[in-house]
């Protein structure tokens, strides 16, 4: 990868009045690279995703982008990054070619360029021959691959994603990350996206983990669930937290109660069962064992789940 960053981050936060949505967040982005933000709704990657987008201006801390501070010039930066927001952007009552056409013009593309181009992208994600159906007839997944057409129409060199899977199926989703991979292959496009999906986030080359507005982990999908070592060991017992401390005690570590389950890593874990079992007769209900995701590592970094009831504005 190349030694200079297409996105540059260095102690950025941001408030809603007195609620703090990120706090001194800092990281880096490199060229051609699938880099995700993942979080539960709360986290703070919608903010991060919206002053990325230059949606929102940059209140404290720095921003780069393509090596240029992005409150220097927000206008030039727009014109490197497409951006595919959660919401639909499409008219839908217009045809898929026209959609591409009114978004061309927005960049300043016309005649022939503007044609070339519309058709260039459209085949890019298998929808030239349904350039001429109305939008709001194509599935949800279709849609979202003229979305992501719109957002490529100007060729930029940094495509934001917000929650691009939203409302598809699995088979849609697939389809939808087989297209944007295509694009990051044929043309070196660095794609940033924002999900709170454990499956999307494992299809990224490199994960920033946000929780309550700090960034807690920064590293590779592997690289992250290789940090917890051994094997995860969920033990359900109607009292939880006394087994917890009797684990904690007989054998080590540092077990966590969430909800009526006790939850440790352990090296062999299927070899250690039976001596947990053995160890506490009738005190546990279930238990399951298996190999670390990242919903396991989020947990272990913050203490709580990724979806802990709590929903607030990011």
């Amino acid at each position: 990868m190349s030694a200079t960053p297409i996105v540059e981050i260095d102690g950025l936060s941001h408030s809603y009045g007195d609620r703090l949505a990120l706090d001194e967040i800092s990281l880096r982005v490199h060229p051609g690279e699938i880099f995700g933000l993942l979080g539960p709704n709360g986290g703070g990657k919608t903010t991060l995703f919206r002053i990325l987008s230059t949606l929102i201006p940059v209140s404290k801390g720095r921003v780069s982008m393509f090596g240029q501070d992005l409150s220097a010039d927000m206008q030039e930066t727009r014109k490197q990054i497409g951006i595919v927001f959660q919401s639909p952007s499409l008219d839908k009552k217009l045809t898929v070619m026209e959609n591409l056409r009114h978004q061309g013009h927005l960049y300043g593309l016309s005649g022939e360029t503007l044609a070339a181009r519309s058709i260039e992208m459209l085949d890019h994600v298998g929808l030239l021959d349904r350039s001429g159906e109305i939008v709001e007839k194509l599935s949800g997944g279709l849609q979202r691959r003229v979305e992501v057409a719109k957002a490529f129409l100007h060729r930029p060199r940094l495509l934001l994603l917000d929650e691009p899977s939203t409302g598809l199926d699995p088979g849609a989703r697939k389809d939808l990350w087989d297209y944007l991979k295509d694009l990051r292959k044929q043309d070196g496009t660095t794609l940033l996206l924002t999900t709170h999906l454990m499956e999307e986030a494992e299809r990224c080359d490199r994960l920033g983990v946000l929780d309550l507005g700090k960034l807690v982990a920064l590293d590779s999908p592997d690289s992250l669930r290789s940090k917890i070592g051994g094997e995860m060991i969920l033990a359900r017992s109607r009292d939880a937290t006394r087994l917890c401390e009797q684990i904690r005690l007989k054998f080590g570590g540092e077990p966590r109660v969430l909800d009526d389950t006790v939850r440790f890593e352990r090296k062999n874990g299927h070899e250690f069962i039976a001596r947990l079992v053995e160890a506490f007769p009738g005190q546990i209900d279930a238990i399951t064992i298996g190999k670390p995701t990242l919903e396991d590592v989020f947990i272990q970094l913050t203490g709580h789940r990724f979806w802990n009831g709590v929903e607030r504005e990011e």
